[in-house]
């Protein structure tokens, strides 16, 4: 046993509000991080393959996050704690480990808005005739400002968008799925590459190219755990709605990846900025097309807001650890951590300003694939090392699963750098710089020094929460 002596001030100062979400806002939250994937960027994957090709990266990219949320199910329910995969690596791999996820998944989550906005951008142009920094700047205000208003009310806002964009997914399948020729999805003249077929023209190196693109079909759905202290019953909530949200996911990337080329032609939707659009174009369905169009900026701000609060989440927990300045775990008398929510918007707001989107996109990319291979490894490593955690849920194949979503998730960083190696350089750059800042500063400066010090801080309940008392925490190591 060890007898860490808590400040229970600290911690009543940095609570979120439990019992908010049940398991369909969760799941719906899910869907909200990754929706606007389906929308627009996973079609470039069918320019660097052709179908074949990238319906076979679609596929082990589906393959890794599917054995990447059932592991991440387990530990979720397991680990309850608001750093979601940072959490797990901590309690597997020791601060440095937990430190070095937490910091993947931040590059991940700090980059995605910031390119989604641009995206947004686009759209509103599009639709209105505006763009720019002003409109970036609206968007990251109007949102962070709903997320202010507290947990539950941004979650509900979060369904009602995502509702509208499944919608207009929905209504593009029932409209394309007459028009569906399987001559249309091989429309694109084998090359000379290494492995060039009818199937796959662009042969073996253009799967590989494509990977990142398979990814934009489910990235950031690993962020649900990041919920896990604002659930009503973790235990129970966490596993039903990651894994509710990645099945509903597989069916929606299988309709847009299906029908959209099949109904009208896969070369056209590999070059097209808008492809649900342009197929009910070239379908004959215009009316409708509109109508997608402006979902389609549903679909973007789902995701925007959603990414909006999980790295919110993230900031909160790490520096509620102190691996980042702990003025960011602040939490308002909502229960909302409100600096955790205005710093990193001011910092994704100046990207924004850059108007690469689809550097900042294959960056996401890079962070993305880091952590999932460290949390993977956190997976096995908790199995090995500690077999009797209590764990509510338990991943189907143990080991086995979460071995697949290790080795394709390092062959899917692999593949950003296969499609664009400035992406996958800036990243690296990026991440040693973070892990400098860790073993020079923040190591020295952590809250609590072993994960089981920690979780007793997370799991501490209000009423022991006293800002004028302090408290001995019993652990049980």
């Amino acid at each position: 046993m060890t007898q860490p002596t808590v400040d229970q001030a600290y911690l009543a100062k940095r609570q979120l509000r439990k019992g908010t979400a049940g398991w369909m806002l969760l799941a719906g939250l899910g869907v909200s991080y990754v929706i606007s994937g389906d929308f627009a960027g996973w079609n470039f994957g069918i320019a660097e393959a052709g179908w074949g090709g990238f319906a076979i990266a679609a596929c082990l990219m589906a393959l890794m996050y599917l054995a990447l949320v059932l592991a991440l199910a387990e530990m979720s329910a397991a680990i309850p704690a608001a750093g979601g995969g940072y959490s797990f690596a901590r309690q597997a791999m020791g601060p440095a480990g937990g430190y070095l996820t937490g910091l993947a998944v931040l590059i991940e989550y700090a980059l995605a808005p910031a390119a989604i906005v641009i995206f947004i951008g686009s759209a509103v142009e599009a639709l209105l005739g505006v763009n720019g920094p002003l409109v970036y700047l609206l968007f990251y205000a109007v949102f962070i400002g709903i997320h202010l208003a507290g947990v539950g009310e941004a979650l509900k806002v979060m369904m009602v968008i995502s509702g509208l964009a499944v919608f207009a997914i929905l209504a593009t399948a029932v409209a394309l799925i007459g028009d569906f020729d399987s001559a249309n999805l091989f429309d694109i003249a084998p090359t000379d590459a290494a492995g060039a077929s009818t199937f796959m023209p662009f042969g073996w190196y253009g799967i590989w190219a494509a990977l990142p693109f398979g990814m934009w079909l489910f990235l950031a759905v690993e962020g649900v755990p990041l919920a896990a202290e604002e659930a009503k019953d973790p235990a129970r909530d966490m596993p039903k709605g990651i894994i509710g949200a990645m099945l509903f996911l597989l069916f929606t990337a299988l309709l847009v990846v299906l029908l959209l080329a099949g109904a009208t032609s896969a070369e056209m939707i590999g070059q097209s900025g808008v492809p649900l659009v342009d197929a009910l174009n070239a379908a004959g369905n215009p009316t409708l097309a509109t109508l997608v169009n402006v979902l389609g900026l549903a679909g973007l701000i789902a995701s925007f807001f959603s990414i909006i609060y999980g790295y919110s989440r993230l900031v909160f927990a790490l520096s509620r650890a102190g691996y980042l300045p702990k003025q960011l775990s602040l939490t308002s008398g909502r229960k909302v951590p409100y600096l955790a929510l205005i710093v990193p918007g001011i910092f994704g707001f100046l990207a924004s300003l850059s108007g690469e989107g689809d550097l900042m996109l294959g960056m996401a990319v890079v962070g993305a694939t880091i952590s999932y291979a460290l949390m993977a490894f956190s997976h096995i490593w908790l199995r090995l090392k500690q077999p009797d955690l209590p764990r509510p849920y338990k991943t189907p194949g143990g080991i086995v699963t979460s071995s697949i979503a290790l080795v394709l998730s390092l062959v899917a960083m692999t593949g950003v750098y296969a499609f664009d190696p400035r992406a996958f350089n800036y990243t690296i750059v990026l991440f040693i710089a973070g892990a400098a800042y860790y073993f020079l500063y923040s190591k020295h400066h952590l809250v609590a020094k072993t994960a089981e010090e920690e979780f007793a801080l997370v799991t501490a309940s209000p009423e022991e929460v006293d800002p004028a008392a302090s408290v001995a925490a019993s652990v049980k190591l």
